[in-house]
Parts: structure tokens; C-alpha cells; sequence
């Protein structure tokens, strides 16, 4: 009964969103109150309801309904609570539906927010985020129900994927719905700044946070991924230029575009076509990725399964697409930049450098991406495009967008004069040299010495901006060196905070580059008691160990790593095989692995004989790739420091609402 209810519950939004859509755009248009209060009571409506029926599937997962078709496919009674409540997102219709509820969500959380701010704005706004929350409303009830029956009651469930029974993808999907889902928001107020004609600066101001809060999720999502495949795909890598990783990279390039874009339109007032045509194409982005994960046209071992929900996503992708187009070519007068680039030596010509590096490296990825498909329609053949593609277009392209990333924040806006160019470029740029040099002294390869050159003088950049900015408040109010950093980001956290998300890039990108040009490897099949030797590690081999979990049993190799230039055991390495009841042909893989500053000492279990009486392993040495997980974690950071808002912030928002409820934008 409960399980009916919730199907009723998801018609009862839809019908609700179709008439929030209807009632925002013709409040706004003619102006009613009643009808803009409308659609904010149905945006709240649709939140309440939707959390409504997640709540139900959830109970259903945690209390073995299985004659939920949902919950027999994806559970099973040995499987711990956490992974039920989990496998809500495990599969098709449970994932479907909690990224409506984190959509609804953000519906309602900006709708509070902006409940008496930019009034001419809002009503297109509560419309466009029902009108994405109508489209998944629609695939819930009439494409994947979540509520569906089997038609029967099954004694028990046939599992959750092995691969998802791992820390990581149960809060790795969460963090990238956040930033996917999150994305709808500017895209809103983009569309409700188009259609009533108010295209000033006041919508981007609005939607800097709105964006940045989904950008750092979007991050952390791909990194947590990244940490996911490293640890247990056991490959050897974090990124494999998979369809379904590329997917959740294309809206993180042209939203962090957009963040940059934007900063030219707040200074200068120029690039207003660019901004608004990055931000659809973000969220056309997320829809396509979406699309790609779910409707089988493209094969990844992330994807889910061919379903009858391809049609559904190719519909509203040419609803997107053409829709929006009409609406921006019919308001290119009103888009008309207040100023031209003056100087190829100013700030907005760097920026606008980095954009589109940024748009070539989306449009390489996305190329790369759908070729096979592409290839299939043309030729009849399905031509894949591996790593060695995208590494051969990209690489120089981020190398460029790294340099630019040091670049910019040294030049002045308009012009740079040669005076300023040797104070602000001395410094790092020696830097760089020196750091390029060490590189060279210790490791002759050429492409590493540029890259760790670049990443030498984007941070010595970074910390002259810094130097610079606290030295300034030191000398006028006498603050200690940390009470002037801390007031820096307090004051203006939008600069230095993006400086820390900066350096967080800088570090992944020093561990791509020892990953990428140092990794050494080795296969070996040892006996107890064997050694193998690779870099200035041995490891020895001490037998395995097997423990019966609720719905696996997990093999440990028990090895022992020494450090052969001191001769210490530096650490016990405890790779791992799981075999589980309900897959047996699908074992999941746990990696061993030492991890040092400099590298990691990473094994992989791949098979044993005789018990354990020998195992064979993959062992892999990766230089720096401990940098990419903290430079995540800074990137993080950063973005905190750089979306949270100061006084001066606050007031200056304040004042621009009053300004733009009143026509004076």
C-alpha cells in the first residue's frame, strides 16, 4: 500500500510542476503576485513531495521489500544497512529519483533565499527549475517507475554491484549529483535574466556562489572518483578517459569557464554572450552526460544498463538546445559588451585565453567521447578512442592552461605597462627556472621539466600574491603575519580563496605529471617467503589470510615492504580479492598500498594457487600521486574561502538587490 502511495505521490508532483512552470512565467510576465506566490508554493510543494517518496524507497530498501522490482534488483537481506541505504543511487530509478530530490532541494533552498530579492527575476527562475524537475518527474512516472512490482515476493534480493559496495562510490555519486544537479540553478537564473530582459550584472553576481557551490562539489566528485578507480579498479591509474568520467569532466570544464567569464563581465562589462552561452552549455552538458550514462549508447563499466529513458533525454536536449537559441539570438542586442579588450597584455585577454582553452579541451573530450558512436553511424564499425587520444590533445592544452593560470593574476586590467610586467614576472619566473633546472639535474625529460617548471612558477605566483597582500595589511594596521592572511580571506576571499583553489590545481597537476612520465611496474608470481625487487623497494611474500564476511569472503596476501637503501621494512602491504555470494564472477579488488610524500608502493592481488602457496601480483611505483588527494582536499578549501561571503560582500549584495528590485541596474 505504502509503495502505491508513493507512485501517487510522484503524479502528484509532476502535475504540481507543470502548473508552478505555467504559473511562474505568466507571473512574471503580467506581473501577479498571486501567481508568483503560486509558484513559489509549488516549488516548496514539489521539494515536500519528492523527499516524500524517497523516503518510501528508502524504507523499502532498508526493510527487504523485495517485492519492489528497485529493491530486488539492487539488495539483498546480507547486505549491511549502509549499503541499502545507499543502493538508492545503485541503480536506474533509485538514482533517478535522488537526483530530483537534491533538484527539488535546490529549488526550494533558492526560492527561500531569494524569496524577497530580485523580484523581476524569481518567478522565470522557480519556472525553469520546475521545468527540470518536470522532466525527471516524467521519467519516474512514465519511463522507470522506482515503485515498480515484480509480482511476486521474492525470498531474497540478487545484490547490490560489487563495485559499488565500496566507501568510496557511496559518497563519490553524492558529491557529483550535488555539482551536477547544482548546475540547474545558474542555468535558471541565466534563462529568467534572458526572458526578462534584465541583463545586467545583477544575475551574475547572484549566481558566482550559486555556481561555485556546485563547482566544488563537481571537484570533489571526480576526485573521490579518481580515488575510487585508484584503489579498487586496481589498474594502476585514477583516469582513464572513460565516457562516463569524461561526462562528469565536460560540465566541470565549462563551469569553471563560466567562473572565470564572468569576473570579465562584473570589471569590464564585456563577454555577456560567452557567459550565458558557457552556463546553458554547462547544464546541456550535464543532461548530455546524463543521457550517456543511461541510455547505452556509449559502453563504460560505469554506465548503467539500456533502458527506455534514451528517448526521454534526446527529447529534452533538443528542447534545450533550440529553445535557448531562440531565446539568445532574440536578446543579442540587449548582450552587447560595454567595452572591447584593449591590450593582448591585459588581465581580460588572459582570460579570455583560458576560455577558450577551456572550450577546446571540452570540445577535444567531448570529440574523443562520442567518436565510437559517431564511427558506428558512419562506417559500421565502432572505432574506440583510448587514453594515448585524449593525452595527445589535451596534455598541451591544460600545460598552456596551467601557464595561464599563473599568468593572469600578475597582468593589470586593460594594459600592463614593461614596468609592472619585471616586477610582478621577476620573481616567479626565476622560480620556475630554478624548479625547471632540478628537474633536469635529477630526471632528463623534457616534457616533465616544463611542466613542473610551470607548476613551480604558478605557486611562486601564488605565494608573491599572498606575500604582497599581507605585507600591504601588515604596514597598515600592524597585524602578525597569520591574523593578515586570515583577514585577507576574510576580506576578500573571492581573490585569495580562488589562489588556494589555484594551488590545489598545481598539486594534482604535479602528481598527473610524476604519474604519468615516473610510474614503474612489474608482474611477479612469488612463493611464500619470495621477494621481488622494483625502485628502491622489496617485498616480500608471507602467505594469505581469508575471513568470512556477511556477503563475501575477502583473501588478504600478506606482504612485507623494505626500503633497500636503508634496508627498514618501511610498512605491511595488504592487497585484497572479495568474492562475493550472489556474483562469484565479478571479484572486486581492495589494493595494497604504501604511501609516501614522494610515491606510492601500490600491489594488486591478481590470482593465487595451492591456498596461497603462490599468489601473483601486479606492482606498480607511483611517484606524487599522494598530491592529487591533497590537492583536492585544497581545492576544496579554497572554494569555501573564496564562496564565502564577507562584509563588504554582504552589504554591496544588499545594495544591489535594492538597485535591481527598482530598476536601476
Amino acid at each position: 500500500m505504502i509503495f502505491d502511495i508513493g507512485h501517487l505521490i510522484l503524479l502528484t508532483a509532476l502535475i504540481l510542476s507543470a502548473f508552478g512552470i505555467l504559473a511562474g512565467y505568466l507571473g512574471g510576465r503580467w506581473r501577479n503576485t498571486r501567481l508568483i506566490q503560486s509558484s513559489f508554493n509549488a516549488v516548496y510543494a514539489v521539494a515536500v513531495l519528492v523527499f516524500a517518496a524517497t523516503v518510501i524507497l528508502w524504507y523499502g530498501l532498508l526493510t527487504d521489500a523485495f517485492q519492489l522490482s528497485y529493491v530486488w534488483n539492487h539488495s539483498e537481506r546480507a547486505l549491511s544497512a549502509f549499503y541499502k541505504f545507499s543502493a538508492l543511487w545503485g541503480g536506474q530509478a533509485g538514482s533517478l529519483l535522488f537526483w530530483c530530490m537534491i533538484l527539488s532541494g535546490y529549488s526550494a533552498v533558492v526560492a527561500i533565499s531569494n524569496r524577497n530579492r530580485h523580484q523581476a527575476l524569481m518567478p522565470y527562475v522557480n519556472a525553469m527549475m520546475l521545468v527540470s524537475s518536470l522532466f525527471f518527474l516524467t521519467l519516474l512516472v512514465f519511463a522507470t517507475d522506482p515503485f515498480k512490482r515484480v509480482g511476486f515476493v521474492p525470498p531474497d534480493g540478487q545484490g547490490l554491484n560489487p563495485l559499488l559496495q565500496n566507501f568510496w562510490m557511496i559518497i563519490h555519486p553524492v558529491m557529483l549529483y550535488l555539482g551536477y544537479v547544482g548546475m540547474a540553478v545558474p542555468f535558471a537564473f541565466a534563462v529568467g535574466a534572458l526572458i526578462s530582459k534584465r541583463l545586467g550584472n545583477e544575475w551574475v553576481h547572484t549566481v558566482r556562489r550559486w555556481t561555485l557551490i556546485p563547482w566544488m562539489f563537481l571537484s570533489a566528485g571526480i576526485i573521490m572518483g579518481s580515488q575510487w578507480a585508484y584503489m579498487e579498479l586496481g589498474w594502476g591509474g585514477y583516469w582513464a578517459w572513460d565516457p562516463v568520467e569524461n561526462a562528469s569532466f565536460l560540465p566541470w570544464l565549462t563551469g569553471t569557464a563560466f567562473l572565470h567569464s564572468i569576473v570579465i563581465q562584473e570589471q569590464r562589462g564585456i563577454l555577456k554572450v560567452w557567459n550565458v552561452v558557457l552556463i546553458w552549455l554547462t547544464y546541456f552538458l550535464v543532461i548530455l552526460g546524463t543521457f550517456t550514462t543511461r541510455s547505452g549508447i556509449i559502453e563504460s563499466v560505469h554506465s548503467f544498463a539500456r533502458s527506455d529513458v534514451g528517448p526521454y533525454f534526446l527529447a529534452y536536449l533538443i528542447i534545450i538546445l533550440f529553445g535557448f537559441l531562440w531565446l539568445l539570438f532574440d536578446r543579442l542586442p540587449l548582450l552587447r559588451g560595454e567595452h572591447s579588450i584593449d591590450s593582448y597584455t591585459s588581465r581580460e585577454a588572459a582570460f579570455l585565453a583560458n576560455n577558450w582553452l577551456f572550450a577546446g579541451i571540452a570540445f577535444a573530450t567531448l570529440w574523443g567521447t562520442f567518436f565510437p558512436m559517431f564511427s558506428e553511424i558512419l562506417t559500421g564499425d565502432r572505432i574506440s578512442v583510448a587514453a594515448p587520444f585524449f593525452n595527445k590533445v589535451n596534455g598541451p592544452l591544460f600545460l598552456l592552461l596551467l601557464l595561464l593560470m599563473g599568468v593572469a593574476p600578475l597582468l593589470g586590467w586593460r594594459h600592463t605597462t614593461l614596468a609592472a610586467f619585471r616586477k610582478q614576472f621577476t620573481f616567479p619566473l626565476i622560480a620556475g627556472a630554478i624548479v625547471g633546472l632540478l628537474v633536469f639535474i635529477f630526471a632528463r625529460s623534457l616534457y616533465p621539466v616544463i611542466g613542473l617548471s610551470i607548476c613551480g612558477f604558478v605557486t611562486a605566483t601564488i605565494v608573491q600574491e599572498y606575500v604582497r597582500g599581507a605585507m600591504a595589511r601588515r604596514a597598515t594596521t600592524g597585524e602578525n603575519a597569520l591574523v593578515a592572511v586570515a583577514n585577507l580571506w576574510r576580506r576578500n576571499g573571492r581573490r585569495y580563496g580562488g589562489y588556494i583553489v589555484h594551488l590545489g590545481i598545481v598539486m594534482i597537476g604535479v602528481a598527473v605529471i610524476g604519474n604519468e612520465f615516473y610510474q614503474q611496474s612489474l608482474s611477479v608470481t612469488l612463493a611464500r617467503g619470495e621477494s621481488a625487487t622494483i625502485g628502491r623497494y622489496e617485498l616480500v611474500y608471507n602467505g594469505m589470510t581469508s575471513e568470512r564476511q556477511s556477503n563475501r569472503i575477502e583473501f588478504n596476501a600478506l606482504i612485507d615492504a623494505f626500503n633497500l637503501d636503508s634496508g627498514r621494512k618501511v610498512g605491511a602491504i595488504t592487497p585484497q580479492r572479495n568474492i562475493y555470494d550472489k556474483t562469484p564472477d565479478m571479484p572486486t579488488s581492495e589494493v595494497g598500498l604504501h604511501m609516501t610524500p614522494f610515491e606510492d608502493v601500490y600491489v594488486v592481488l591478481n590470482g593465487w594457487e595451492s591456498g596461497g602457496a603462490t599468489a601473483t601480483f601486479t606492482i606498480y611505483i607511483n611517484p606524487l600521486t599522494m598530491w592529487m588527494w591533497v590537492g583536492g582536499i585544497v581545492l576544496v578549501l579554497g572554494t569555501m574561502i573564496a564562496a564565502w561571503p564577507h562584509p563588504t560582500q554582504r552589504r554591496s549584495e544588499t545594495v544591489r538587490s535594492l538597485a535591481y528590485a527598482t530598476g536601476d541596474d
